[in-house]
């Protein structure tokens, strides 16, 4: 399909007939023998006087081809565009940050699989965190790992195969063997302070208790809720332990509710699966859709018309003239 730029550029289509109604033609003095009684001499003649001038009138042709070089002129004034088919883009107005815990007790071979076996717990949570990447299709993915520190693995990003990557290089001990549960907290506040997302929310995965952050994870969460961050917990690991082997499950749901998120416990790896996409569900965000055409301007096509035609004009004239040249 094609579509006009600039349409206005077609109201001068009708200047030169304006120009040669309103302006009067250009006359051209040409040659003349003055002689005595001019009038008896032009009355024995039988011819009629006039001004010693002339008015040089184009032919049909020349006028048709004047009237379709400017046309085409002003056609290419007006930009024509050839335009394609929409295009459709969603990009969902959200920021998922993921914060899992890497500490050495994440190492332990306790965590029932989808099947009849049991996995360490890390592996667990590596397959499910890389399904739910996956699946983000129009969402900005973040990773922090934490143990003994947090840090800072993946900025926001729509690089999903990055992040995969990333979670698959994952290591458990890589930031130490403790948990720095409100140091994570910290660091993820920290990380969307550039966000610009309608929706931002937070999936913290342990599976111990705080013990060496230097803020408290409540504390933490009451400055996550100021700034409209949305946290989910998940808990992994024995409540009746004891020790960094321990979770505490009732901090985990305080962090939920104080930044009005949910608090989950995954006994096994299905369950595990079920919570993301639950937290998926949950975390809806507004799609935002974007249509646009592809413009492709074809303005040269009558531009370079229109110069042939002067050109083969220009041609044909220069042809007579030496055809009349050599007549004579």
């Amino acid at each position: 399909m094609l579509e006009l730029a600039c349409p206005w550029a077609l109201l001068c289509l009708p200047l030169p007939l304006l120009v040669r109604v309103l302006l009067p033609p250009k006359r051209n003095s040409v040659a003349a023998l003055r002689i005595p009684f001019f009038e008896q001499v032009v009355h024995a003649a039988g011819a009629t006087a006039g001004r010693g001038s002339v008015v040089l009138r184009p032919s049909r042709w020349q006028l048709v081809l004047a009237a379709i070089t400017w046309g085409l002129l002003v056609i290419a004034v007006a930009k024509p565009e050839r335009v394609g088919e929409p295009i459709i883009r969603n990009e969902a107005a959200r920021d998922i940050m993921l914060a899992i815990d890497l500490s050495g007790s994440m190492g332990y071979r306790d965590f029932p699989d989808r099947g009849e076996g049991t996995v360490t717990r890390f592996e667990a949570v590596q397959r499910v965190v890389s399904s739910f990447i996956a699946a983000r299709e129009n969402d900005r993915i973040g990773l922090i790992v934490f143990g003994d520190r947090a840090y800072s693995q993946l900025p926001f990003t729509r690089d999903l195969a990055m992040a995969q990557e990333l979670v698959q290089l994952m290591a458990v001990g890589m930031a130490g063997p403790q948990t720095a549960l409100g140091d994570a907290l910290g660091l993820a506040i920290h990380a969307f302070e550039g966000s610009e997302a309608d929706h931002r929310v937070l999936i913290l995965l342990t599976d111990g208790n705080d013990t060496v952050s230097r803020m408290t994870p409540v504390n933490a969460a009451a400055i996550a809720a100021a700034e409209t961050i949305t946290v989910y917990t998940i808990g992994i690991g024995d409540t009746d332990a004891s020790g960094e082997d321990r979770v505490d499950f009732a901090v985990l749901q305080e962090i939920a509710a104080r930044t009005g998120g949910g608090f989950f416990n995954a006994e096994d790896e299905t369950a595990l699966a079920s919570i993301y996409a639950h937290i998926d569900e949950l975390a809806a965000a507004d799609v935002r859709s974007e249509s646009w055409r592809p413009r492709d301007s074809v303005a040269h096509w009558p531009a370079g018309l229109a110069l042939l035609l002067l050109l083969a004009s220009y041609a044909v004239l220069l042809l007579r003239r030496s055809h009349r040249e050599r007549s004579a």
